[in-house]
């Protein structure tokens, strides 16, 4: 399997040619940015317009899950073969094929006539943005073939990203007070077309040889929507409905014979002897416990400022900008500490940071200021700012050259199923609970639970991240 990094270092080395030159390598990382930001801003710039699109379109708690859900869900199952599909085809056909089917999906967000349209149209986005995602980076590579000025093009890959992720609670919150909910989704649409008219300048991506593991996706992606729907339905109806048991069952069934897929097949898309190193694996379950609480934190307090405590989507939007404001800072302080101190100091202490802020927001109350909530929040943000990087490099340093690629793919595809998995469960607890602060409050205990074993995990590993574990 060809993936993310695998496929820019290979769609890379064949662009160095006078035609990639004339390309223009700014119009590449233009084009390439602006895909990668759209598909972090879709993650989170619907949260804050929850309570909006349930007053306009009806449903209860489940259904705004499957709001958020729906996009990360189909985003996370399939980012593991998308970049064998990028090869397959080329980059630059991926990307564009993957751009008009999200502008396309985006449209009919915006004029969803009912939920359940919605949740559809928010399914094929994020299956959109599985293709986009791998061959945005490779198309970085194709761009940048000096390995200098692709680590620096990555660098602000990367950024464009970071910012989104930043920006996305505040713009949704802006534009669903100013011009309502469905211009969150309109907004795509203009960004989506000058990403076109800059990518019609790049020259055709080389297609390579790639196999697609056929029986893992499907497996996989009956796994992770049959255990996300039994979780939000068991929330609002009871486990122990007789749909919500075979949900359960099936994602079970699934998930076996995903796992026996990866063991037997001859292209497996999850290598399974990867989890043989420790590293991969604490990591793997730090990336998913970081989205865990960074995604259910945003989802939870989007409809805590709004449902209870009466604040404009506006004003709650605001309410995220302390948590976001210093992530890119905080990005490159944990590159330097993990130079500095080898990358488990600053994601052990990310992690208790990250602790500290959900702890601390067991205190809120119903009458707490919203701007103390704000404050609280914050080392929440900046808790998995200062851990992702060094996360990021101790993962890729633990494994051989030629599985980073797919190395990085395991780990964005276990953050994304973090985000979901959380807003599955807090909703859940939401819609389980006597009151909505007890639900936010086990939520928040939960998330604080997970980060604190997994700091513990983290720390028993090498200072420097290296282990002579087979990967």
């Amino acid at each position: 399997m060809k993936s993310l990094l695998n496929s820019s270092s290979a769609s890379g080395a064949a662009a160095d040619t006078p035609q990639a030159a004339r390309g223009g390598s700014t119009v590449v990382l233009g084009a390439a940015l602006l895909g990668f930001f759209l598909i972090s801003l879709d993650a989170l710039i619907v949260t804050v317009a929850l309570p909006a699109i349930g007053h306009s379109l009806g449903g209860g708690m489940s259904g705004l899950q499957w709001v958020v859900d729906g996009y990360t869900l189909i985003f996370a199952a399939l980012m593991l073969s998308a970049g064998s599909l990028s090869d397959r085809i080329g980059a630059r056909q991926a990307y564009g094929g993957g751009l008009v089917l999200f502008a396309l999906a985006s449209a009919a967000c915006g004029f969803a006539p009912n939920l359940g349209v919605l949740v559809v149209a928010r399914l094929v986005q994020g299956g959109a943005a599985a293709v986009m995602m791998p061959a945005s980076l490779a198309l970085v590579g194709q761009g940048f073939p000096d390995q200098a000025k692709r680590a620096r093009a990555i660098a602000l890959w990367t950024v464009g990203g970071a910012v989104a992720v930043a920006a996305g609670p505040v713009l949704g919150g802006a534009l669903t007070a100013s011009v309502g909910w469905r211009w969150i989704f309109f907004v795509n649409l203009p960004a989506g077309l000058l990403a076109l008219a800059l990518l019609a300048r790049v020259p055709a991506s080389p297609r390579l040889p790639a196999r697609l593991d056929v029986v893992g996706q499907v497996t996989a992606v009956v796994a992770m929507g049959a255990l996300t729907y039994g979780v939000i339905e068991g929330g609002d109806k009871g486990f122990g409905r007789p749909l919500v048991v075979v949900s359960l069952l099936v994602a079970a069934a699934a998930a076996a014979a995903f796992l026996t897929a990866q063991a037997r097949g001859a292209h497996p898309m999850l290598p399974l002897p990867l989890f043989r190193s420790r590293v991969v694996a604490v990591s793997l379950v730090v990336g998913f416990m970081l989205n865990a609480a960074y995604y259910g934190g945003v989802f939870i307090f989007s409809l805590y400022l709004q449902q209870e405590r009466g604040q404009s989507a506006l004003h709650a939007g605001l309410m995220f900008i302390p948590m976001t404001a210093l992530v890119a800072v905080v990005n490159l302080a944990s590159a330097k500490l993990a130079g500095l101190f080898g990358p488990r100091v600053p994601m052990v202490a990310g992690q208790l940071l990250g602790t500290a802020g959900l702890l601390a927001l067991l205190t809120v109350g119903a009458h707490t200021n919203v701007w103390v909530v704000a404050a609280l929040m914050v080392p929440v943000g900046l808790g998995g700012a200062l851990t992702v990087p060094a996360l990021t490099a101790m993962l890729l340093d633990a494994v051989p050259a030629d599985r980073a690629g797919t190395a990085a793919a395991v780990l964005n595809t276990g953050r994304q199923v973090g985000g979901a998995i959380a807003v599955a469960v807090f909703g859940a607890l939401l819609a389980g609970s006597e009151t909505f602060l007890a639900g936010m409050r086990w939520s928040m205990l939960i998330a604080a639970a997970g980060l604190v074993l997994t700091a513990g995990a983290t720390f028993t590993l090498p200072r420097d991240g290296r282990r002579g574990e087979e990967a």
